[in-house]
């Protein structure tokens, strides 16, 4: 079998260096280019010491002619990089997988009041699959262009999605409670992001209004069918590297046991390689998914009342970001889904 030729755009920030980490070692894909112009001439194993014997690359600048030599193009850029470049790379067959939210919404106008800057490519949104595997897989076999979900909306979504798609909850009040750790911020120097900043310190922000509440919300109304959704999100920054929890809550139009919600849950997502619904009473944490493509989660009924709770637990640089876009990659050219993420969730 040949192996998949990639380009990665963009390969100095945490998202780009978590790709060279996972595509290091999946047996089918071959890192020909990656783009850096502040960095070019470097070598990347000297940048990042962990790749040493991995790669025998240096950073390059962009150049469309070597990246349209590749069979597929990550983008691990800043929003708004790359819809300047898709266009002219779907021309030449070359497929794209987007890390940022160049294309995550379908309403352009929406997008450009989060975003605050214009879309340059409107005609390549009917080519655009939203890449959250777990609903649109087969969609995303034959997508030219893949826009990888943010990672507070792969836990959000992928918590709702059982309740949702049985038409079990009022979706007049949804509520997504998120909390991560600081590489969600880049690897930009940002005084918010200091150690001396967010260490023994906790705090809510977006409280107004966050990029990725409009996602979510998408994301949930595609899961309805159509019927709105009223969501309220409030992501949450805490003292550590990686991870993401989201605690989310419904309430239900119907009566349900917690052992008719468990079965639920592990109905829907039995045949999933990435979503693992634990037993009944678990509490998932970041640990259990650090460093791997997993989405652990725990479905309560506190009390046996009329509210659910879910609580969904992920790597947001791997299943969040990353990984994700690697799964992906293995379902648009026929690999298995788990080729090159079979890595286990470090611990300690």
């Amino acid at each position: 079998m040949q192996k998949v030729k990639i380009g990665i755009v963009g390969g100095t920030g945490y998202t780009g260096v978590e790709l060279l980490r996972l595509l290091a070692n999946h047996p089918q894909a071959e890192v020909c280019v990656i783009t850096s112009r502040s960095e070019a001439g470097q070598r990347v194993a000297d940048m990042f010491p962990n790749l040493r014997g991995h790669y025998d690359l240096a950073f390059s600048e962009p150049n469309m002619e070597n990246l349209k030599a590749c069979d597929l193009v990550f983008f691990a850029t800043p929003h708004g990089v790359a819809m300047s470049q898709t266009p002219e790379l779907i021309a030449a067959g070359v497929r794209v997988i987007d890390l940022a939210a160049d294309f995550r919404l379908t309403d352009l106008a929406v997008w450009e009041k989060w975003y605050d800057m214009k879309h340059t490519c409107p005609e390549v949104m009917s080519e655009v699959v939203y890449g959250l595997p777990e609903v649109f897989r087969e969609q995303i076999k034959q997508a030219k262009v893949i826009a990888n979900p943010g990672c507070y909306p792969t836990a959000v979504q992928l918590g709702f999605q059982p309740l949702l798609a049985a038409g079990l909850v009022d979706t007049g009040f949804l509520v997504a409670d998120g909390k991560s750790g600081v590489s969600g911020a880049g690897r930009g120097a940002k005084v918010g992001s200091l150690s001396a900043e967010v260490s023994e310190s906790f705090k809510a922000y977006g409280v107004s209004g966050h990029r990725h509440a409009p996602e979510i919300a998408e994301g949930l109304t595609r899961m309805t069918q159509g019927q709105p959704v009223n969501l309220t999100f409030v992501p949450h920054l805490v003292p550590m590297i990686r991870g993401i929890e989201a605690t989310l809550y419904a309430k239900l139009t119907l009566p349900k046991t917690q052992a008719e919600l468990q079965a639920l849950f592990e109905d829907c997502y039995r045949d999933e390689p990435f979503v693992d619904v634990m037993p009944a009473g678990s509490l998932p944490d970041t640990k259990m998914v650090k460093g791997s493509n997993m989405c652990r989660m725990a479905v309560y009924v506190p009390a046996g009342g009329d509210t659910v709770v879910v609580t969904s637990v992920i790597d947001n640089l791997v299943k969040g970001a990353a990984g994700q876009a690697i799964q992906n990659m293995n379902i648009m050219f026929a690999l298995p889904e788990r080729m090159g993420l079979e890595q286990v969730a470090l611990l300690p």
